[in-house]
């Protein structure tokens, strides 16, 4: 008997709770745990306890994230790239250096082809000299070009981005560097077609 009046009290107190707040559509519709409760909640120990699960978890952890990387190489996704390809105005760079056919990326053939022509030893010593002469003729003129692309590239990162952003640190040098590797060893991968107009 006082176990049934007991229950019953339970009972017509969350009725009476139901009436006083009654549940609402897209609300949470239960109280708001205390501070302490959601801080015990959130404790992690200082010192892990188990060594060997916490280093495969983060092993897990860093080859998930190379993947992704990987991934985001191909594609360009901007979330997982390393902090030196991150951000818009190195992806303006890429694409700015990947729409145009650069005499750089031809240097690294040139110098296959060219460094064994020098080192032979023939009978006309002039061939040596003529190879060496073209190799630096051909380095002269890739510089060249290279340099009035960065000029155009920097004119245009002031328009779009603000006078500032031709001034970030490293930005000409990672440019230079983009040119001067074949595009289809590029990382991360152009993501732009030759010819196309850079905006």
């Amino acid at each position: 008997m006082v176990s049934s009046v007991f229950g019953r009290k339970k009972k017509d107190e969350a009725d009476q709770a139901q009436l006083v707040h009654p549940e609402r559509p897209g609300a949470k519709n239960r109280p708001t745990p205390r501070r302490s409760v959601q801080e015990a909640a959130n404790k992690r120990p200082l010192v892990v306890t188990d060594r060997k699960a916490a280093a495969a978890a983060d092993r897990a952890r860093r080859r998930e994230a190379m993947v992704l990387q990987r991934q985001a190489m191909a594609t360009g996704d901007d979330r997982h790239l390393p902090p030196r390809d991150k951000g818009p105005v190195r992806r303006f760079v890429r694409d700015y250096v990947d729409s145009r056919l650069m005499v750089a990326e031809y240097m690294l053939p040139m110098m296959i082809v060219v460094l064994p022509l020098s080192l032979l030893q023939t009978t006309w010593a002039w061939v040596p000299l003529v190879v060496v002469s073209l190799l630096y003729g051909f380095l002269l003129v890739s510089g060249l070009h290279t340099w009035f692309v960065l000029r155009g590239m920097r004119r245009q990162i002031a328009a779009k981005f603000g006078p500032q952003a031709p001034r970030e640190k490293g930005l000409g040098w990672y440019a230079v560097m983009r040119a001067y590797q074949l595009r289809r060893l590029r990382m991360p991968k152009p993501q732009v077609a030759r010819g196309e107009k850079i905006t």
